[in-house]
């Protein structure tokens, strides 16, 4: 992601979400995040995770391959009030991080993903093969964030 880089986070505190498998993690169009309210299929501000698993040996190769980067889909949820029971979680923990102020489609995302890894590799961290990939609505405007978890 060009706008900020991927960076170091340590989640302190889980973050909430309602399992919503229906959920489409790449969509297209205006509205996307403005469109959620609470009692009609998610909470006000449209706040949407994703978990993705990524491909064995491509999520350990400093040139993965974009085609085969991105493993299936895991989980999706909309944002809840904690606690939520038998909800999904972005748990605490150290996460590589990187953000942009838009909202990106299924290729950005996979390309950004993938200079996070080429950035934690570099760095001879740990990676996990899993992929948090979160929308929100922040400041007036939608953003994109993805978190890699890892261990030194």
């Amino acid at each position: 992601m060009r706008e900020e880089g991927a960076r170091r986070l340590e989640l302190l505190n889980p973050l909430f979400y309602i399992p919503a498998p229906e959920l489409d993690p790449f969509p297209c169009g205006e509205g996307f995040l403005k469109s959620g309210r609470r009692g009609e299929g998610g909470p006000a501000g449209g706040e949407r995770l994703f978990r993705f698993g990524i491909n064995g040996a491509q999520g350990q190769s400093i040139e993965p391959d974009p085609a085969l980067f991105l493993g299936p889909l895991e989980a999706a949820g909309y944002a809840a009030p904690p606690p939520s029971p038998g909800g999904m979680e972005l748990p605490p923990g150290r996460y590589l991080f990187a953000q942009e102020r838009t909202l990106l489609g299924r290729s950005a995302v996979i390309l950004a993903a993938i200079e996070m890894q080429k950035d934690g590799l570099w760095e001879r961290l740990s990676l996990e093969g899993i992929l948090y990939l979160r929308y929100l609505f922040e400041d007036g405007g939608e953003v994109t964030q993805l978190f890699r978890p890892y261990s030194l």
